[in-house]
């Protein structure tokens, strides 16, 4: 295997773990979003909102492609390629269990709020605590963006 063919494997799985949950994070705050607009209609700001919350995680692992997308040359040793590839499967991991998990809270939220409950800033602040782990993902895949 040419280290070349082990970057974009690494920048392969990297977008396509964080696509797949954000996917998942979204249908699932989707689905209870649905569910809650059955309920009490007036509230589809907040769901609209707390449904997009996943979605980030699909957007972090297409930011680290653009991060990454220099380095990924013929010229690339096995070094730089091994790099590449560890920390993007590491964000990937990270994206697709914070996205799905993300949902999960966010879907509770949606549905305490259709039942009238006054509980989206709560649940905002909850939801995002998920993201934050990404967000050091992305931070680190910085930090080896810069040490290539």
């Amino acid at each position: 295997m040419t280290p070349i063919l082990l970057a974009y494997i690494g920048i392969g799985l990297m977008i396509t773990l964080s696509g797949i949950g954000s996917a998942y994070g979204v249908t699932i705050t989707g689905n209870a979003s649905v569910g809650a607009m059955k309920k009490n209609p007036d509230k589809f700001g907040n769901y609209m909102i707390l449904t997009a919350l996943p979605g980030t995680q699909g957007l972090y692992g297409f930011l680290g492609y653009f991060l990454l997308s220099a380095h990924l040359t013929p010229e690339i040793t096995v070094a730089k390629a091994a790099a590449i590839f560890g920390i993007s499967v590491a964000l990937g991991l990270i994206c697709i269990f914070s996205a799905i998990r993300q949902g999960q809270v966010a879907a509770n939220g949606i549905a305490g709020i259709g039942s009238g409950f006054d509980i989206f800033g709560r649940t905002m602040i909850l939801a995002v605590f998920a993201e934050l782990y990404p967000i050091i993902g992305v931070a680190a895949l910085f930090l080896v963006n810069g040490s290539l």
